[in-house]
């Protein structure tokens, strides 16, 4: 994949970071912990052109941000001076890091590295991030990008998360996301049915277990719920136990989704090459910033697999308007406080606007609001 270097060519100058923490408009519980803000850490990326490339990280917990903002610094120490040319900057941070290993943190900081250096070869163009990588907005128009709300429904009552989905759909969306991993089979049987008895038939219900469940409790749990209309059930299991997601795809009737973990294209191969998966849904900081994405994407068509995102909305709806084998943009609206122009959704759809780069700007003053102390 060649990397488009706009002339005169970008030079880093700077990589600088903010911590926030913002709150979540639905307190999020899954089957591993109970979020309630989303700890992000801002990456401005400044060049010696006078442009700025923007990207986002989401920490997990607030105390990964230091450390994450950390690591961003010696990525910045590494790459000073150097051309943006994000491709070339993969491989020498991967090169840099070696010994200690391309993951966790440090991937997700050279991931954040990448969509800021992708952000701004866009802006330097006066191109959408999506036109500098192929895409046709036009085109995109006429071909929508579905998008699911995935804002909230934790782990909560019946009744209470049917109520929330019922709120997930302002906006127009056609599909929502439904945390599951109860303490048993009976209550995720509960919660489904209450959602989907509230909602239209014509509403996707997608299922997440947050890798909860053992290989034995997901078949007995995935079969409860093959008739019970949903669309699928993700992360059922440990994330990286390919083999026994193959058997989980083999044995369901509803598909199975995986992905959001995939650390940086190789995994996706290796998953693929088990056939874990009907569908899969790489997290822009953890498959390797737009670069990996766009590998990703090869693997993904040339196996015929629909993929969707995960998180970061913004930037992804960019990324699967070039993706041959698109399916559904995670929506989150975590960082929209932050942002001066959050990502439009109308009829269900991701917009993608005319903007250069991925259309992230910052809320200075909510920047200020909720940066960390």
């Amino acid at each position: 994949m060649n990397t488009p270097i706009p002339s005169p060519p970008l030079t880093i100058r700077a990589i600088r970071s903010v911590a926030v923490d913002v709150p979540m408009r639905y307190p999020l519980g899954t089957s591993a912990a109970t979020l309630r803000s989303a700890p992000l850490l801002l990456i401005d990326l400044e060049t010696e052109e006078g442009i700025t490339g923007r990207a986002y990280l989401f920490c997990y917990v607030s105390a990964a941000a230091q450390a994450m903002a950390a690591m961003l610094e010696e990525v910045a120490r590494t790459v000073k001076g150097d051309p943006v040319a994000p491709v070339d900057l993969w491989d020498k941070l991967s090169r840099r890091f070696r010994l200690i290993g391309v993951q966790g943190i440090v991937r997700m900081a050279m991931s954040g590295l990448d969509v800021a250096c992708w952000d701004a070869l866009a802006v330097a163009a006066g191109k959408p991030l999506v036109s500098m990588l192929g895409g046709d907005i036009g085109n995109n128009k006429a071909r929508p990008i579905p998008a699911y709300n995935s804002s909230g429904l934790g782990l909560m009552a019946p009744e209470a998360a049917a109520d929330e989905a019922e709120k997930l759909l302002e906006g127009g969306f056609r599909a929502v996301k439904l945390r599951l991993g109860y303490a048993t089979l009976e209550a995720d049987l509960a919660a489904v049915r209450a959602v989907r008895k509230r909602l239209p038939d014509e509403i996707a219900l997608m299922t997440d277990y947050n890798q909860a469940l053992s290989v034995a409790e997901a078949i007995r749990r995935g079969r409860a719920l093959d008739d019970e209309g949903v669309y699928w059930i993700e992360e059922p299991i440990r994330h990286d136990d390919y083999l026994g997601c193959a058997r989980l795809s083999r044995e369901l009737k509803t598909p199975v989704q995986i992905g959001e973990n995939f650390s940086q294209p190789q995994a996706m191969a290796q998953s693929l090459a088990a056939n874990a998966s009907d569908f899969v849904m790489p997290d822009l900081e953890r498959i390797g910033g737009v670069t990996g994405w766009m590998r990703a994407t090869a693997m993904a068509a040339a196996g015929g697999i629909e993929m969707s995102s995960h998180l970061f909305p913004e930037t992804s709806a960019h990324l699967l308007a070039v993706t041959p084998t698109r399916h559904w943009l995670e929506y989150v609206d975590w960082a929209n406080p932050i942002l001066a122009e959050p990502l439009r959704i109308e009829g269900g759809n991701a917009i993608i606007g005319n903007a250069p780069g991925s259309g992230i700007r910052w809320n200075d003053d909510a920047v200020k609001r909720y940066r960390m102390t």
